[in-house]
């Protein structure tokens, strides 16, 4: 608690008075909210590592929900597209959060100093697990380090090095290795991903997804659900109907209008397909 006490207020003098996000060093982020929020629809940019010092979230991939607090860590290992909000947190007892980009080079240069890394590879989009002191304690020493920046530059690289190892070798080690192996199955599913996100409102062509991807049909089907949780064609209506959501919220068309935008040829199929994913329609979302 003590660690978690200390990690809180670092994150809360780094922000400072009246701020939201703060930049530690390059890959190293800060988070204090406020108030409860509503859903944001936007996506988990990953890989990356967040650990709730205080407050609590909750996250929904998929219709699942992800709740997590104080002492938890996630891990987003893919650029995924979720529904995230505040659920706790007041101007006395704030929210706040540690964010660092989990760079496959730099775990890959950890991985190859053992053999013993921790778990086996494997396929996770989003993980939640209680962070140890052992992980907390360089992250802690990170934020100490920040204070000053010559500390910050001849010490800061070796913190950040430790939570990587931490992480390794941690419960959610597999998820990790699998990030830092160049040719892991994350990593070609990912092309794909950032393929279809650049281009979600043009026709889908799933043999060449798997072609960029490096991987038969077959194969890229069963990986890409295994990453995602979703067929490639339901993950490109996740992030259609997410992005109409924004427009909408925005205010920046008609509903008409936004469902062509977003690559729907059917205002109709727009209209149930919206529906079903966000249990409300179109045109009451804009009001």
């Amino acid at each position: 608690m003590e660690l978690l006490q200390e990690l809180h207020t670092l994150i809360v003098e780094h922000v400072g008075d009246g701020g939201r996000r703060a930049t530690v060093v390059d890959g190293v982020a800060v988070a204090v909210v406020n108030e409860p929020t509503p859903p944001v629809v936007a996506p988990v940019p990953g890989p990356t590592l967040a650990i709730v010092a205080q407050g609590t979230m909750r996250t929904v991939f998929n219709g699942e929900p992800y709740e997590y607090g104080a002492g938890k860590y996630v891990i987003a290992s893919l650029d995924l597209p979720s529904t995230s909000q505040v659920i706790q947190a007041d101007r006395d007892e704030p929210l706040s959060v540690f964010i660092m980009d989990l760079r496959p080079q730099a775990i890959a240069s950890l991985l190859v100093e053992t053999d013993e890394a921790g778990a086996p590879p494997t396929e996770r989009e989003f993980s939640v697990t209680d962070a140890t002191p052992k992980l907390l304690e360089p992250v802690v020493r990170l934020l100490r380090a920040a204070r000053c920046p010559d500390e910050l530059r001849v010490l800061g690289p070796a913190y950040q090095r430790e939570i990587l190892w931490r992480l390794i070798t941690g419960n959610q080690g597999g998820v990790i290795r699998q990030i830092g192996l160049a040719d892991s199955s994350i990593t070609h599913i990912a092309r794909a991903i950032d393929r279809i996100r650049r281009h979600y409102h043009e026709p889908l062509n799933v043999t060449d997804l798997a072609h960029l991807s490096g991987m038969s049909t077959s194969s890229f089907h069963r990986h890409f659900r295994a990453a995602t949780s979703a067929t490639p064609i339901q993950f490109q209506k996740t992030i259609r109907l997410q992005t109409a959501r924004t427009l909408l919220w925005a205010r920046t068309g008609s509903v008409t209008a936004i469902a062509h935008r977003v690559g729907y040829e059917s205002p109709s199929q727009f209209h149930r397909d919206y529906r079903r994913m966000f249990g409300t329609s179109p045109g009451r979302d804009t009001q």
